[in-house]
């Protein structure tokens, strides 16, 4: 029985053919409809979420499995002080796969720990969000033909951003891969991440304008600020807006240069750029989907 904690779970060939089941689910969906019937998905999620929430229920609808699970730990046993350790016990017996998300890190790897089903960590705190970690690779992959040889931007909030910390450790594995880090000063991607950067000798750069270097770049990972990872509600007013990527700043960017974002977006993007062809964000929505429909078959050993 396997788990997915981090998107280093899986080796550079076990994502590849990850990847090569996604692209093939997107190709022939009538072949899969039935694969996961008579089969339960558990969503325990701890903290809010609507994308990664729905991606999931939507990923074993798909494959002809059923959803069980909660939305809030208001609404579960938590609020009575139930234990993750506890809960996954009991999950075990009713479901028979389970994706999680907490505001704690590491509590999703205490679940899997304890538990009888594949664990998927679908978000813990500011620390790791391996599925759409999966996603950004997909995405890539198939928009851009490739997961070598790219000069990157992670643009935004590089300081609590589980999603660009993840991709940031995912995409070391690959060769060629060239960062450029934009954010303020209070942002900035943690040392933790530029320290193992120079270990591992792969080229970054940390900037403050967007403007500077988009004419630069194959791909943009924007960010929102996130509100609810900040202390002091002054800061996250003062830096909400730093950027916002707009049509005018897009003519700067290379022909081919694609737009990833996680979602959900404040208004870091422009609406108007949406009618871009290099915006991606919301094919990379549905890769999603996916992405997570083949973990799920692959976890559950159903193909």
């Amino acid at each position: 029985m396997r788990h997915l904690m981090s998107p280093l779970d899986f080796t550079t060939e076990e994502l590849g053919q990850l990847f090569d089941l996604a692209n093939d689910i997107e190709a022939n969906p009538d072949k899969y409809a039935h694969k996961c019937e008579g089969k339960i998905l558990a969503t325990c999620f701890y903290e809010p979420s609507t994308r990664t929430r729905l991606s999931f229920e939507s990923a074993m609808t798909r494959l002809g499995g059923k959803v069980i699970g909660f939305s809030d730990a208001n609404s579960s046993s938590a609020a009575k002080g139930e234990s993750v350790s506890d809960t996954i016990r009991v999950i075990s017996a009713y479901a028979d796969i389970c994706a999680m998300r907490h505001p704690k890190e590491g509590a999703p790897m205490v679940a899997a720990s304890r538990s009888l089903i594949p664990v998927i960590n679908a978000g813990d705190g500011g620390h790791q969000h391996p599925t759409q970690t999966l996603t950004d690779l997909l995405t890539i992959r198939s928009l851009h033909g490739d997961l070598n040889g790219f000069t990157i931007g992670l643009c935004g909030d590089l300081k609590f951003g589980r999603t660009v910390h993840s991709l940031i450790n995912a995409l070391v594995r690959y060769e060629n891969i060239k960062f450029v880090f934009i954010s303020p000063p209070e942002l900035r991607v943690p040392d933790y991440v530029t320290d193992m950067l120079d270990k591992k000798q792969i080229y970054y750069e940390e900037v403050i304008k967007l403007e500077d270097v988009i004419g630069d770049l194959d791909m943009l990972y924007m960010t929102r600020v996130q509100k609810e990872r900040f202390f002091n509600e002054e800061d996250y007013i003062r830096l909400k807006d730093f950027y916002i990527l707009t049509p005018e700043k897009m003519e700067l960017a290379k022909e081919n240069m694609l737009v990833l974002h996680p979602l959900p977006r404040v208004n870091e993007i422009s609406v108007e750029v949406d009618d871009d062809p290099r915006a991606a964000y919301f094919k990379q929505a549905q890769y999603g989907v996916y992405v997570r429909m083949a973990l799920i078959l692959t976890l559950l050993e159903l193909v």
